[in-house]
């Protein structure tokens, strides 16, 4: 099951649809189902944590260096992800956080495009 990646991207594929619909729930006011949303998110974070350990724990000997670049900034991406979320509850301001979120996010998609396990994108 975990000899390639179906089950790290659906997760995160999924991750980033509800962390879009939560954005979109707290912008239209609707607090209970921003709430739910967002704690359906966190155990996605979860799923994409322990499918991300598994992924590098049986892969990592290709090129153990960027593996783990690319699973600190996949922590990093999470990070932001609940940090952006918080901080739009306690209507603070984002822009940094959405800053590293997109950046992080960026170099996170591009390492997994261009490691062994990955779609060939950038051979």
């Amino acid at each position: 099951m975990f000899d390639n990646t179906h089950a790290h991207i659906t997760t995160w594929a999924i991750a980033i649809i509800l962390f879009i619909t939560a954005v979109l729930l707290h912008k239209a006011g609707n607090k209970k189902a921003t709430k739910i949303v967002q704690m359906i998110l966190r155990v996605f974070y979860l799923l994409i944590i322990a499918t991300g350990i598994t992924l590098f724990a049986r892969h990592s000997s290709f090129d153990p260096a960027l593996y783990g670049v690319k699973f600190l900034f996949g922590v990093i991406v999470i990070a932001m992800m609940e940090m952006v979320l918080i901080r739009l509850k306690l209507d603070k301001k984002t822009g940094v956080f959405w800053s590293i979120l997109i950046i992080s996010f960026v170099i996170t998609f591009y390492l997994g495009a261009k490691l062994p396990l990955n779609w060939n994108w950038f051979a």
